[in-house]
């Protein structure tokens, strides 16, 4: 797997004129949504074996789409998959596929860029090497952005689950991969308590590790802290708003942090690409300082919204419900 380098023709030939449905890229060919399948003999669908990452548009704009590609060649390079194409070609691939895609979304409206890359197909043995070409899925879909928009407002309730965080000495956090079945039990463990929950998962030590699908943060003694990439995933998102803060000039680091911490909090709130930043006004049934989205937390969604150039809180609330 090679470092970024100019995109070689073989990976971009045959890109078709905009489909009547969007187009999906699957291991060199392009192919309508609807038509888009892969083997029930692919590594993904035997082991749950591949990685991924997701990407999101600002104004149709593709955000940092490099960085989620250096992240993902990353991952395959510890997960031993090579797919075959280098990160210049996947990207000149991946930018294709949205300029087919674009004209389907609604102007006010952004979109994902989901990459997900399996070992390819394999058939049950002995070894799970990789003996087949990987098999590349790359689609774009509208972000639907609804079921997070009242919680700008409002807050969410954040809950810890039972289950704990696969430890990283069996799977390093920051190799992200499409095994989602911790994070889902995790998820479901928290809606018991809450239907609407956002779950808050620690490490088998009772550290915080992170959110189902996000990474999270805390406003503790006037400082923004964050767990370690020790126990959860490097996010893209949870990057940026550590420079935002800096740029702000809020103290801001990276440590442990106890449920004691998270209780005591003046301000909470998670980061993921879709959303952006979700604050949470309770914690566990308690109210997370006076029980409203705070200074901090709206400050740095502001800068969020000056970065990207457009107000992504707006964005969500102007929504319509889905039906």
């Amino acid at each position: 797997m090679s470092e970024m380098s100019e995109p070689v023709d073989r990976a971009s030939q045959g890109a078709p004129a905009m489909e009547a449905q969007p187009v999906v890229y699957l291991s060199g060919e392009w192919v309508p949504e609807s038509n888009a399948k892969i083997s029930i003999f692919d590594s993904a669908v035997m082991l749950g074996d591949s990685l991924t990452e997701s990407t999101r548009t600002f104004a149709h704009r593709p955000f940092r789409l490099d960085e989620h590609v250096r992240r993902l060649y990353r991952s395959l390079k510890v997960a031993r998959v090579d797919p075959g194409l280098s990160p210049a070609e996947l990207l000149s691939v991946t930018e294709q596929l949205i300029e087919l895609n674009r004209g389907q979304w609604r102007t006010e409206d952004d979109a994902w860029i989901v990459h997900n890359i399996s070992r390819g197909s394999m058939r049950p043995g002995p070894a799970s090497t990789q003996a087949n070409p990987a098999t590349i899925m790359i689609f774009t879909s509208p972000l639907d952005l609804t079921g997070w928009a009242s919680y700008y407002e409002a807050g969410c309730h954040a809950v810890t689950s039972f289950s704990r965080v696969v430890p990283a000495q069996s799977l390093d956090p920051k190799i992200k991969n499409r095994s989602r079945l911790s994070y889902t039990i995790a998820d479901a463990e928290a809606r018991l308590v809450d239907r609407d929950a956002q779950c808050v998962i620690l490490d088998i030590d009772g550290y915080v590790a992170e959110n189902k699908g996000g990474n999270i943060f805390a406003v503790v003694d006037g400082e923004l802290r964050t767990p370690s990439t020790v126990n959860c995933l490097a996010g893209v998102t949870r990057d940026v708003t550590l420079e935002l803060a800096r740029q702000q000039g809020i103290a801001a680091s990276e440590t442990r942090l106890q449920m004691y911490d998270l209780y005591n909090a003046d301000e909470l709130f998670f980061t993921s690409t879709p959303y952006c930043m979700m604050p949470a006004t309770r914690f566990n049934g308690l109210p997370v300082g006076t029980g409203q989205v705070g200074p901090v937390t709206r400050r740095l969604l502001e800068a969020w919204s000056d970065l990207v150039g457009i107000d992504v809180v707006r964005q969500a609330q102007r929504q319509p419900a889905a039906d």
